[in-house]
Order: C-alpha cells, then structure tokens, then sequence
C-alpha cells in the first residue's frame, strides 16, 4: 500500500457508506485516521480500504460489530494473522453448520407445501383428509392428519 491518504467524504463515497458510518467505524477502533494534517480534516491512510471492504464482507455473513471488532483486535495482537485465520475459520464453520440445518428445514417445508399443492391440484376439499389415498401416500409419514380419528 502507499501512503496516499483519503478524505471520509471519499473513502464512504467509494463504499456507499455515510461519512457517519465511517467515524463509528473509528469510534470502534476498526478504522484508524492519520494526523490531521491540515488541521480541520481526518485523513485516513489507504489500508483502511481493506479494513472496510472485509468490514463490510463479514458485515454481509451475519457478523454485528462486536463481533467483527473480535477480529480486528486479533489481528493487531498477531500481526501473522494467524490467530484471526483460526478465528475466522471456527466462526465460518459454525456458520455454515447453521446454513446446513436451515437449508435442511427449508428442505422439509418445501416437502410439506409440495404435498398440500398435489392435495389442492387433485380436487380434494381441503377441510377432508383425503383418506383413501394414505396408504400409497408418498407424505403419509409426515401428514398431520394420519391417524386422526381412528380409535386407539
């Protein structure tokens, strides 16, 4: 990286973020300005395009700031980043083990909706369990209405 330096108003036009934004960022400690160097503006040096462009990426898989600040901190104690990659692999892992289960629910949802569609699409009364049709039934382990009525 040079030591070219950006105004706020310019590094949150690059990002589409407000300059507001930008100096919680710096409040968090996840952004760090240069010197004023002409008294009144912060400056703030290039790296801090790679700090908001992996803010915004860990921003974009679930991550809150307090989370995100966690791996900013690691970094700066480690400068191999090598305890941040650890940290960051563990948390992506985690978060995909979530992404697996949901996708695995949204799976059987599905299921379900397609059954309740060829139920509706065959003229059958809705407020009816279709009955005769249970024992071929390719849902007839998952109907919630299998079953009801029959004496115990």
């Amino acid at each position: 990286m040079s030591d070219r330096t950006y105004k706020i108003g310019d590094l949150a036009g690059m990002f589409g973020l407000t300059v507001r934004t930008l100096r919680y960022y710096e409040e968090l400690g996840l952004l760090k300005a240069a010197d004023r160097a002409d008294g009144l503006h912060r400056h703030y040096p290039e790296n801090n395009i790679v700090y908001i462009k992996r803010i915004e990426q860990l921003k974009s898989y679930g991550l809150n700031l307090a989370e995100i600040k966690v791996f900013f901190s690691l970094a700066e104690a480690d400068r191999t980043g090598e305890s941040c990659r650890r940290k960051l692999i563990h948390k992506y892992t985690e978060m995909l083990a979530e992404l697996e289960l949901e996708r695995s629910r949204i799976g059987q949802r599905m299921e379900e909706l397609t059954w309740h569609i060829e139920q509706l699409v065959s003229g059958g009364n809705f407020f009816e369990c279709p009955g005769s049709q249970c024992p071929h039934c390719p849902y007839a382990g998952t109907c919630e209405l299998r079953g009801l009525g029959q004496s115990v």
